[in-house]
């Protein structure tokens, strides 16, 4: 079970976030995190994109012997 973060813990994680890396990191932690959540999303895509692919040609095989 996933546990839903309301506005007020959103706020306190920026605050915290504030106070430890200061104001003048937060855009680059930021932008990484963007890129690394990207990233992270193209190479799900990619391997559910093989597993379809995989899957299409069992069956075609499946088909072509029956």
């Amino acid at each position: 079970m996933m546990a839903q973060i309301g506005i007020p813990s959103l706020i306190l994680i920026l605050v915290v976030a504030l106070l430890i890396f200061g104001p003048s990191k937060l855009p680059e932690i930021g932008k990484a995190a963007g890129n690394s959540l990207r990233e992270f999303k193209n190479a799900t895509k990619g391997i559910i994109g093989d597993e379809e692919t995989e899957t299409a040609k069992d069956s075609k095989e499946n088909n072509s012997k029956q």
